[in-house]
């Protein structure tokens, strides 16, 4: 059985959209708005991006925000524990 999906977008394709998203979200009122945006103008759904830019932040890409806090703090208290002893 074959696989009906096929890889239409080249990874350096996918890799520019979600940079695009990343880089213009502030400029669209949230971040499904810059999503749908940019998927018309790259011939892809916006849920295919949606995707994309989750599995780019997972991957650690493009770190999301609470995974640079969740860094900052483990860090605050390893230093914090330091200091005590």
């Amino acid at each position: 059985m074959t696989s009906k999906t096929t890889n239409k977008f080249s990874p350096e394709v996918r890799a520019r959209a979600v940079r695009m998203v990343l880089d213009h979200a502030s400029e669209h009122p949230s971040r499904w708005a810059a999503v749908t945006s940019i998927a018309a103008k790259i011939g892809c759904t916006p849920q295919t991006l949606h995707d994309w830019v989750k599995r780019a932040e997972i991957e650690g890409l493009y770190p999301a925000r609470w995974r640079r806090k969740r860094w900052w703090l483990a860090r605050l208290r390893a230093r914090a524990s330091h200091l005590r002893s």
